[in-house]
């Protein structure tokens, strides 16, 4: 098992990679009292399936940030 930390749209997240076959698997570690639905990711090495779920993070958090309205504003 390999685990990275990354920092996303100021929210830490700490990444689980487990071998899966002939592929490594990638996801989000749980915690506690917090849901989470999202996918695996999966690469050929380690940091290529945590490169993918990185790279996923990234954007979803660019749309989320795009998507929020000024306060104040209609």
């Amino acid at each position: 098992m390999h685990r990275f930390e990354e920092i996303i749209g100021g929210r830490t997240y700490l990444i689980e990679v487990t071998a899966a076959d002939q592929r490594w698997r990638a996801y989000i570690v749980r915690v506690p009292g917090v849901p989470t639905a999202l996918m695996p990711f999966y690469g050929a090495t380690p940091d290529q399936a945590a490169a993918s779920l990185l790279e996923w993070l990234t954007r979803a958090h660019a749309r989320a940030a795009c998507s929020v309205k000024p306060a104040g504003r209609a």
